[in-house]
């Protein structure tokens, strides 16, 4: 499955075969088809889908809360609706395969633009094996969640900017509706505009002094531009301030788990892959300028410092340092491909392939969350006992948000605040056990809804006035007597 395409490159005759990029965004298609499952292994993908469902039948966003009961009526926007009516039509048209396949198509299209970026500037060899790298560091985050619907844009959005930066030029206008797209898809927008300022500063340092002063003019225009375009949402400039209220979260962000910092206490795939690029970096001299050695380090403080910036790590360094070591090493150079064809017949036969495989594949398997995210059991223990007001597990929310059981927390964390979810942890984990028990009377609870390892569970086996009502080994119910009124005042606030 090869053409060929000669091309002129430093006067020298160059055969490209078959496009990496789409050799790249095909495998990673049917790698993610095929582990579908593992895209499914996410709480959050349950109300993410409720709420775009929502949006759908109200054709409106939502501006409050309206699935909690600790939180409702209070101030809320979704900054990830458009990703969350595009999983709400994939659910509705094909289920769970829907699902599947609308993120396995994001991502693969994310490392099909990554492979075609980097094969600009290093040998088709050389950029499948950066990408294959890339899909070992990001595969623990390819989830379906808004990110990894966002994950092509933000790909094409560095990218642009990047090669605008390298030649000393200013951004394309044509970026500017990736931002907007951007803006509406995820949260992660906001790190796109600092990337506009990290590579205007690279252009002015590739700039000569005569063009110094037009070149910030123009990279300072398309700031205020693009700032601009990530206003054009239905919640105008509000969605930088949800971004924001998560980012001021504090200490509850260290109980989320892609929130926490990197464990370097075991050996890990980013601990080798940073190690062996310092090591790369020494013994081959490499040399990059100072606004992309600070930018090189800044994306390695955010995946240090948050699991979650991993990917954004693996994918985004690629485009950093590709055009740089092209320069600096002549091998590099002289194996890329200068120019680089769109091979239309060669396009509709891997996507009419892949369709096909597609359709016979998930006619023969059935995708189905792991046991311990839906908690199909449980939640139906709980309709069954008529419960309204129920302690849930962190993790639990998304579940009860899809069966249309108000929940007391769950994974909009900027919605609920610092202190709520440290009370929320420390109670569960009964670190306090008296604030335990208020909190079971101040906001009325009539079952709880916890993991069987929770010390919590334990304590409610032995506590007069409650039962244990169903548990598997994934959650278990409690529901409290009827004849247990409860009479203490909320406490947890």
């Amino acid at each position: 499955m090869s053409v060929e395409n000669t091309e002129r490159i430093g006067g020298r005759s160059n055969i490209a075969f078959a496009p990496a990029w789409l050799v790249a965004g095909a495998g990673v298609y049917l790698l993610l088809l095929i582990r579908g499952d593992s895209l499914l292994n996410d709480p959050d993908m349950f109300w993410q889908i409720k709420v775009g469902q929502w949006i759908l039948a109200h054709h409106a966003v939502p501006f409050t809360d309206i699935y909690s009961f600790t939180r409702a009526g209070e101030p809320w926007i979704s900054s990830s609706w458009l990703s969350q009516v595009l999983f709400a039509q994939a659910y509705d048209f094909g289920g769970w395969a829907g699902v599947v396949i609308l993120t396995a198509l994001a991502a693969a299209t994310a490392f099909a633009l990554l492979a075609h970026a980097l094969c600009r500037f290093l040998p088709p060899l050389q950029a499948g094996v950066v990408v294959c790298g890339v899909l070992v560091l990001a595969m623990p985050h390819l989830l379906a969640r808004p990110h990894v619907l966002a994950m092509p844009v933000m790909i094409g959005w560095a990218s642009g900017l990047a090669s605008a930066s390298g030649r000393g030029k200013t951004p394309s206008p044509w970026l500017l509706p990736l931002m907007i797209l951007w803006a509406n898809l995820h949260g992660g927008f906001v790190f796109g505009l600092v990337l506009v300022g990290a590579f205007a500063l690279d252009a002015l340092w590739n700039t000569g002094a005569a063009q110094r002063t037009r070149a910030a003019l123009g990279w300072t225009l398309f700031a205020i531009a693009a700032f601009g375009a990530s206003c054009l949402t239905p919640y105008g400039w509000g969605s930088l301030l949800a971004a924001r209220n998560i980012l001021g979260l504090g200490e509850a962000l260290s109980l989320i788990g892609e929130w926490r910092p990197v464990d370097f206490s075991r050996l890990g795939a980013f601990e080798v892959c940073l190690l062996g690029l310092l090591g790369l970096a020494l013994y081959r001299g490499v040399r990059l300028t100072p606004p992309r050695v600070l930018l090189t380090i800044g994306l390695s403080q955010m995946a240090m410092a948050h699991n979650r910036n991993i990917e954004v790590f693996a994918f985004l360094l690629p485009l950093v340092v590709a055009e740089p070591l092209s320069a600096q090493f002549a091998a590099l150079r002289n194996g890329a491909v200068a120019r680089l064809p769109l091979p239309t017949f060669w396009l509709a036969v891997v996507a009419f392939g892949l369709g096909g495989f597609s359709a016979a594949f998930t006619a023969g398997h059935s995708y189905v969350p792991l046991a311990g995210k839906s908690l199909t059991g449980a939640v139906q223990a709980l309709k069954d006992q008529g419960a309204r007001r129920v302690l849930n597990d962190y993790d639990f929310g998304g579940s009860l948000i899809a069966a249309d059981v108000p929940v007391f927390i769950d994974g909009r964390t900027e919605l609920y605040g610092e202190r709520f979810v440290l009370a929320h942890h420390n109670a569960i984990q009964l670190r306090d056990v008296g604030k335990f028990l208020s909190l079971l009377d101040g906001y009325r609870i009539d079952a709880t809804l916890l993991d069987p390892a929770s010390p919590a569970v334990h304590l409610l086996d032995r506590l007069d006035g409650w039962r244990r009502v169903y548990g598997d080994g994934d959650a278990v119910v409690h529901m409290r007597l009827a004849n247990t009124a409860p009479k203490i005042r909320p406490a947890l606030d």
